[in-house]
């Protein structure tokens, strides 16, 4: 028996868009194409009515955007992948969709056999990255590691190290600041980074030391 085609659910508000992706997948066998939406809002509801494998997400959309969604979604344990295609490659566009828990990240101009790989690739656990938001998310990593010292946590690296320092794990961490584990992961790199240490334990330890995290009881 041939295997179960991937169910995918395509999220965007320009009918034209997703007349055009339907028309695509329905040439070939492996991907169906099961429902649609035009904006953030329904996407979380499709995608929850609908149990798809991959939903294709567009990020600036009326109402609720991408990101909101993807991030809805995440909070809601949704099994979907979420595989972003945008026409956008700007850090304030990669970085909150990667945090909100993106499986991959396309452009539009992608060729049909790359979004067919990149939707397989995002079912069966992969990530599937443009080669330009590769390098958007590639000096992000290395910025904070070049600064040293001297670059300050941000809110975000704060409050990971906030509930480390209570002895949350990765797993947990996400669950309480509605993010990925992996993201989770990458603000540790950031912490290590710019604390200059090598484990949870020290970033803690310093992060007192320094009154970046305050005792309890006071």
């Amino acid at each position: 028996m041939p295997p179960e085609p991937i169910r995918v659910l395509i999220a965007d508000d320009h009918p034209v868009v997703r007349d055009g992706l339907r028309g695509m997948f329905a040439r070939g066998g492996d991907i169906e194409v099961v429902g649609e939406a035009s904006d953030g809002r329904e996407a979380v509801d499709r995608a929850l009515a609908l149990g798809p494998d991959v939903v294709l997400m567009d990020l600036r959309m009326p109402g609720t955007d991408g990101v909101t969604a993807i991030r809805e979604l995440a909070a809601l344990g949704a099994a979907a992948k979420v595989l972003v295609l945008t026409t956008y490659d700007t850090d304030s566009d990669v970085l909150p969709a990667i945090e909100a828990g993106a499986a991959g990240y396309l452009l539009k101009d992608a060729s049909p056999e790359e979004l067919r790989r990149a939707i397989r690739a995002a079912h069966e656990g992969g990530t599937v990255l443009a080669p330009s938001v590769a390098s958007v998310l590639m000096a992000q990593v290395r910025r904070p590691a070049a600064a040293g010292t001297q670059g300050p946590l941000s809110e975000r690296e704060l409050e990971v190290l906030a509930l480390i320092a209570k002895g949350r794990s990765n797993r947990e961490t996400a669950a309480e600041l509605f993010i990925s584990e992996a993201t989770v992961k990458t603000h540790l790199m950031h912490v290590y980074a710019k604390l200059e240490v090598n484990d949870r334990a020290a970033a803690v330890a310093v992060a007192y030391e320094r009154g970046l995290l305050q005792p309890k009881g006071r």
